[in-house]
């Protein structure tokens, strides 16, 4: 009866045998050369399934697995590794729903199966058939105890849903139960709202006072550190092939006493290295330079106990390179020393990682994705005029194949990046850290000490925890060198993910008019230019992608404006400009977006609100007012369908001007402050400044010769 039911049922799979593959071979891509275990073997791996380069290889082991259960266990896992959800059952779970998910969700949903047998095997249950309604209902109530959100819940149950959906699949099925909450709905059988549920909006952007210098630092690297780490690493390398060749000669041991006895005999410090926790004789460095074989170093070390002797009084195993790098006009490092090559490479590669994470808009998986020779240089144009550079890469979410099924190498980008210089210069550093063809972030070619072989790209705990040491050896050097205006601050909302970069992109790219990042970086993040969608703008890509971020984080910006006027009028505060009827309307109206939560479909209707021509506002701090965006009204020429201003190009005597009294107090500050600059500028500059001054203060005076409040404009 199995059988006719697989043979005439496209979905339902042949009984898999003790020497079947787990990963069978339609599911494996051609270029996955991962070993694909069988059917009897204790662990599982899900390499055969993982094509992305930045996802960790995983596995599935069933030593926590109950042995009456373990049979049943793996029959539907393996199901779901090879099978494919029915169309019946994705329809009634909404567009986001697959036949097939990616291998850490296998995994994922596999453990959260195991936990369920587990708690059965507990209760003396032996068959998973044996989940009737009211076991599901007694282990739900149970399950929640551990203190699960109610976002996380609501997954959970979809996943022992899948459960009951694959096991329906299955050659021999378990004959598991539909769970009581397909039919009831899954409302009453989660935990209680407790505040915790996640949203498109939750992440924070990374505090300015932390990314502007973290951003200094990365570039420097990049721009101006990068020759001599490269060159001292290749020199490292070139001693070490060295030493491993040299071989026990007489004249090797007698240049090893000339080199190292005067030193002893002196007390001075010895070349070291540091190895766990602790300073060593650099015996390869020393190999090196001296001819000596490594053996001879050796015994040398030991007859003449320079372990001790090192790591009490260690000195530098310095490098024949030229170091040309530069801060504040003083070369950065007296010399590159050989124990510090690996190190600094490895902040090199940070750096460079940063750079790409911040000033492109990329997901972090797309910039792991990213290979040698994804940039080339532009072609001239007709005109003789220089190209831009253009990044082409893989994105991988939602990527899926005509089935539905998630493609887990994902796809290479319809649209292109297009990179300003600084990214540019990021990818040129990577490229000559990696072979050609080669993943600019390999995990193999980044482990500069251990050459471990890795699989893929770094990994985003890996480039978090180098991100994090970064910031450490930034602060330090910074400390070492006296300047305390260089060192990066911790951030207030927490750890340096990867994923914030591409929300502070967002928040810089909303919020700050003109587009200022950081503190040496400023171009044209001008919000009209992406909304153009072409690839001749900064970050250009499909509509979903950065702008549907961006719409948010506009959105987010707008009420919060709106309700910061909403606060002023509250304290009694005059208002004037001609769209100041329409300012106080819409700060009426505008919703306040307390604790920054969002749902993951506020995306839509944050574009939704940014089209309500008129009654959306923009608050402009470098002018001093509030923008009432009305499209036909703006004298900053918008494009065709724009619903923001073009807030670096606001002119004066705009339709859409709103003004308070904390903005004209705000310019007579400003004005004071002019003053002050002019008092000690050249004379045609001083008179520049005292013009701009006698402006703000004329516009103030404006503002309170016209303000009303708020009850005389409604």
């Amino acid at each position: 009866m199995t059988s006719l039911a697989a043979e005439y049922d496209p979905y339902i799979l042949a009984m898999p045998g003790p020497d079947s593959p787990v990963v069978l071979p339609e599911w494996i891509s051609p270029g996955n050369t991962h070993y694909n275990a069988r059917y009897r073997e204790p662990v599982w791996p899900l390499a055969p399934l993982i094509d992305n380069p930045s996802t960790s290889l995983l596995s599935i082991s069933w030593r926590n697995c109950p042995a009456r259960l373990l049979e049943e266990m793996k029959l539907v896992t393996w199901t779901m590794l090879n099978g494919r959800l029915r169309p019946t059952y994705l329809k009634e779970r909404g567009a986001q729903a697959r036949g097939r998910t990616s291998a850490s969700d296998m995994r994922d949903t596999c453990n959260e199966w195991m936990r369920l047998a587990r708690w059965l095997h507990e209760r003396r249950f032996t068959s998973l058939g044996d989940c009737t309604e009211e076991v599901w209902r007694a282990y739900m109530s149970e399950r929640w105890k551990d203190g699960v959100s109610r976002t996380y819940a609501e997954k959970i149950c979809v996943i022992l849903s899948d459960l009951w959906a694959f096991d329906l699949l299955s050659a021999r099925p378990a004959n598991v139960t539909r769970p009581p909450w397909e039919e009831e709905g899954v409302d009453d059988f989660l935990p209680a709202a407790d505040g915790s549920a996640s949203g498109e909006n939750s992440r924070e952007p990374l505090d300015p006072q932390t990314l502007s210098p973290l951003l200094v630092w990365a570039i420097r690297f990049v721009d101006d550190f990068a020759d001599d780490i490269l060159a001292a690493w290749a020199e490292r390398r070139r001693l070490v092939a060295v030493a491993a060749t040299n071989t026990s000669r007489p004249e090797g041991l007698e240049a090893l006493a000339e080199h190292l006895l005067p030193l002893i005999r002196a007390g001075a410090a010895l070349p070291a290295v540091r190895m766990r926790g602790k300073m060593a004789l650099a015996r390869t460095y020393i190999a090196a330079v001296t001819g000596a074989s490594l053996g001879q170093v050796g015994r040398f070390s030991a007859q003449h106990r320079l372990s001790a002797l090192t790591n009490e009084s260690p000195g530098p195993s310095p490098l024949r390179v030229p170091v040309t790098g530069r801060i504040n006009g003083k070369p950065w490092r007296t010399h590159m020393d050989f124990d510090e090559a690996p190190e600094l490479m490895r902040h090199l590669g940070t750096a460079a990682a940063v750079i790409c994470l911040y000033l492109t808009g990329m997901r972090p998986q797309e910039v792991q994705g990213l290979r040698s020779g994804c940039c080339p240089e532009p072609e001239p144009a007709t005109d003789g005029t220089r190209g831009r550079h253009l990044i082409r890469g893989r994105h991988f979410k939602n990527v899926t194949d005509h089935d539905g099924n998630l493609i887990s190498a994902g796809e290479e980008r319809g649209v292109p990046w297009v990179a300003i210089h600084p990214v540019v210069h990021a990818i040129r550093v990577l490229e000559r850290m990696v072979p050609p063809g080669e993943l600019l972030l390999s995990a193999a070619h980044h482990d500069f000490m251990q050459q471990r072989g890795h699989h893929g790209a770094l990994k985003h705990a890996g480039l978090s925890t180098r991100i994090k040491d970064f910031v450490g050896w930034a602060n330090q050097e910074a400390q070492v060198l006296g300047l305390p205006d260089l060192a990066i601050p911790e951030d207030p909302h927490g750890t340096i993910g990867l994923a914030r970069f591409r929300r502070t992109l967002a928040w810089h790219i909303a919020r700050r008019p003109g587009g200022l990042v950081a503190l040496a970086i400023q171009y044209g993040h001008m919000r009209t230019v992406l909304d153009a969608r072409t690839s001749s703008g900064y970050g250009s890509r499909s509509r979903g992608g950065i702008h549907s971020v961006l719409d948010v984080e506009t959105a987010l910006a707008a009420a919060d404006t709106a309700a910061r006027l909403r606060d002023r009028i509250a304290a009694g505060e005059n208002i004037s400009g001609p769209a100041a009827r329409r300012a106080v309307t819409a700060a009426a109206t505008t919703p306040r977006f307390e604790g920054r939560i969002v749902t993951t479909t506020f995306a839509r209707k944050a574009a939704k609100f940014l089209a309500r021509d008129g009654v959306v506002l923009y608050d402009n701090p470098d002018a001093f007012l509030i923008c009432a965006f009305k499209h036909d009204n703006a004298l900053c020429e918008p494009d065709p369908g724009a619903t923001a201003p073009r807030q670096y190009a606001c002119q004066s005597g705009c339709g859409n001007t709103v003004r308070t009294d904390t903005h004209a107090r705000q310019m007579r500050d400003r004005a004071g402050e002019i003053d002050q600059l002019a008092a000690a500028a050249p004379e045609k500059i001083a008179k520049r400044l005292q013009l701009n001054a006698s402006r703000l203060r004329a516009t103030a005076d404006t503002h309170d010769a016209t303000a009303q409040t708020a009850e005389a404009l409604t």
